[in-house]
């Protein structure tokens, strides 16, 4: 079997498609690409047998189907070094061979066959599909991951969680500190239906996802997601398990408000956070009329830092502990000029919310107050 390709073409979808591939795997196959060419098509694979990416590529010439699989590694590090230009592969099946000649030179590397590697779980006939913009779904990716747990013994915490519902699409995410909703109104479902997406397939749409506006359809049922996104596809076994009522741990009566400079605040938060305690990172906020107060200290070692900052407040004075790090990656996940931090007493969770909610969205991080000592 012949084929050509475009270097290009192929080494940046094998760079997508390498992401999915572990460093070390049961089975040693899911260290390969497998190459599936069919007509004037070439469809790439890779798998981490818990999530499947398919790709494509025109061809520029070839002499018959053909399907092998061949090692990740070698393969992307000698083609990602070449500038635009035809490559040919060469494969020998019969002495599992494939040899890539290029405009000055060839190399020849080793195939296995493909008929090991392990199919995708097919989602089923009754799945619920959502239609989605890429840009949508990648903007909301982008702001909830930051909050997913890593929690062996709560797995569910350790994902992103689609709602739909009549009201509109949630996207949730929380480690039991913080917590992020964003609500998508614009994408509603008579029939209550969910699925909780593992932190790697997330995280690879994350970087595959263009801004240019296409749609991407997903597809999922109780066990199995099936991502459609411009040229590619990502199957991948879904998080089992009933998500918390996420609901009911945002507070609805908050009468007391602050608004401040997103940017400022959170170059104030970095400034003073390295003073406070390694193992609490407890950071004081006071707010009384127009003055933010940040105080961080660490008795063990003698350090203390304290900064204020104007902002806009109408509730009464208060003194409340917060995690400094979770409300740094708090601020750094939002983006908007200013922020509206909620409160209604110290021992309730805090809201921050976006000065200016995005069109047709509204998106609410929530944070857990940690217990004040006589700071």
């Amino acid at each position: 079997m012949r084929f050509t390709v475009s270097s290009t073409a192929l080494s940046n979808k094998l760079v997508a498609l390498s992401k999915v591939i572990n460093s070390k795997n049961a089975m040693p196959i899911l260290g390969n690409f497998v190459f599936d060419v069919t007509g004037q098509t070439l469809h790439l694979t890779a798998s981490d047998s818990e999530n499947t990416m398919h790709t494509a590529v025109e061809l520029a010439d070839t002499d018959g189907d053909g399907r092998f699989s061949i090692g990740n590694h070698d393969l992307l590090e000698a083609v990602k070094g070449f500038s635009e230009q035809p490559l040919t592969f060469d494969v020998n099946q019969e002495t599992n061979i494939a040899k890539i000649s290029y405009q000055n030179g060839l190399f020849s590397l080793p195939i296995e066959s493909a008929d090991e590697f392990p199919s995708a779980q097919p989602v089923g006939d009754q799945a619920t599909t959502i239609v989605i913009s890429s840009q949508l779904l990648g903007d909301n990716i982008n702001r909830s991951i930051f909050a997913t747990a890593q929690d062996e013994l709560r797995p569910v915490m350790n994902g992103i969680y689609f709602d739909l519902t009549a009201d509109g699409l949630a996207v949730v995410a929380s480690d039991g500190h913080k917590l992020v909703r964003n609500k998508i109104y614009s994408i509603t479902s008579e029939v209550p239906a969910s699925f909780i997406l593992p932190k790697k397939p997330a995280s690879l749409l994350k970087a595959l996802l263009s801004k240019d506006g296409g749609d991407v359809t997903v597809r999922f049922d109780d066990r199995n997601a099936e991502i459609n996104y411009g040229d590619g596809t990502i199957q991948c076994r879904l998080i089992e398990g009933r998500y918390p009522n996420y609901n009911s741990v945002i507070p609805q009566n908050n009468p007391n408000e602050l608004r401040a400079d997103r940017v400022g605040l959170l170059a104030a938060l970095r400034r003073v956070q390295p003073f406070a305690n390694d193992s609490s990172n407890l950071i004081r906020f006071h707010v009384e009329g127009s003055m933010l107060q940040l105080d961080a200290e660490d008795y063990d070692f003698s350090k203390t830092a304290t900064e204020r900052m104007n902002c806009d407040y109408n509730g009464q004075p208060m003194s409340i502990g917060f995690k400094g790090s979770s409300f740094i990656e708090v601020l750094s996940n939002l983006d908007c000029p200013e922020v509206i931090i909620q409160l209604a007493d110290p021992s309730r969770a805090g809201l921050v919310l976006p000065s200016e909610q995005p069109e047709g969205q509204d998106v609410l991080m929530l944070m857990m107050p940690m217990l004040l000592n006589d700071m």
